[in-house]
């Protein structure tokens, strides 16, 4: 994790509220950063919460 963090330019920390799905939002520019680095599309790292509306 701490690669992908240097990489990307997104601090472990929030990494790990990411990772450990404790993230309320994403701002955009972080995405792009991380998918970036790792070479992929949003889609590839989000899902769908099927939580009540």
């Amino acid at each position: 994790m701490v690669e992908l963090s240097e990489q990307a330019g997104v601090s472990v920390v929030n990494l790990s509220v990411l990772k450990n799905g404790r993230a309320r939002a994403i701002r955009f520019s972080t995405l792009t950063a991380i998918c970036d680095a790792l070479r992929c599309a949003p889609g590839d790292l989000l899902e769908i919460d099927g939580g009540e509306s």
